[in-house]
């Protein structure tokens, strides 16, 4: 267990202090230093922006009519043909995903490749030390999913969980939608967990952790409130876990377990397990 001590907040400075003592950490010289934070810190930025007002179904929406006319057909066309769909709350989401796809991952591809001039898999893609991390994401994930277990009982969990009001639906629409909503979870620990804290460290070292913390706060803040309170040390774990693991893939499961998690026992407590595989 003491490797897993950094999971004390005491001892947080701690870990952090010995994250520091191995490369890349302070690697860049002054003039690499302002460029690599300034294209990482505005590449965070637009990409952030572009997916809070890109992301939802009003921008969708804008979208088709935007197509419609370009195609010389009447403006609402393909916004009645979504009207008709008893797919279109699952369509809306497919779009959702590909502006956290392009936001979180392509963007930052570029920046990677063609700015920091280094390995896009380098970034964390690979599976590096996360096996001896096991136990540290174990640690992360049990509590939450007794907590989920709790908050379960409240109304206002049950209407909140699944996003896709309509997961209970079908076999199909259940797994549809988990293969989107975990499609946007890797992306966002790409991009947290991956691409902001490894392209910040050879400046600025382990306060990169605390840099991806600010940005990944915020993107809570829609949630419930104990969600967006939690995202605080929460992300500082798996940010230590992630320079330690040098690795995205343990923050990935844990978020897939607190997702799945919450999902199912929604459909559970509300008798709404799918029973058939489509509609």
């Amino acid at each position: 267990m003491a490797k897993y001590f950094f999971l004390d907040p005491r001892n947080i400075f701690v870990a952090l202090d010995s994250i520091d003592q191995q490369a890349p950490s302070y690697t860049l010289n002054r003039h690499d230093t302002l460029r690599r934070i300034f294209w990482t810190l505005a590449c965070v930025c637009v990409c952030l922006l572009m997916i809070h007002y890109l992301k939802y179904n009003t921008s969708f929406k804008a979208a088709l009519v935007m197509l419609a006319n370009w195609q010389g057909k009447q403006q609402h066309h393909y916004l009645l043909a979504l009207q008709r769909s008893d797919y279109a709350q699952l369509l809306s989401y497919v779009w959702w995903t590909f502006w956290h796809v392009i936001g979180y991952v392509v963007i930052p591809f570029f920046v990677i490749r063609y700015k920091f001039k280094t390995s896009f898999a380098s970034m964390g893609w690979q599976f590096n030390d996360t096996h001896k991390h096991c136990l540290g994401y174990v640690l992360l994930l049990s509590p939450i999913l007794f907590f989920i277990f709790l908050v379960s009982f409240r109304e206002d969990f049950l209407q909140h969980y699944p996003f896709y009001k309509q997961a209970g639906r079908s076999w199909f629409d259940f797994l549809v939608w988990e293969a989107l909503y975990l499609t946007q979870f890797v992306c966002l620990e790409f991009f947290f967990r991956g691409f902001i804290i490894n392209a910040l460290r050879p400046a600025i070292g382990a306060n990169a952790v605390w840099v991806m913390c600010v940005p990944y706060l915020m993107i809570h803040f829609p949630k419930l409130w104990l969600e967006a309170s939690g995202a605080i040390l929460f992300g500082l774990f798996l940010g230590i876990l992630a320079l330690r693991s040098r690795s995205i893939w343990g923050g990935f499961f844990v978020h897939a377990g607190v997702a799945l998690g919450m999902d199912i026992t929604s459909l559970i407590r509300q008798g709404s397990i799918p029973t058939q595989f489509f509609n």
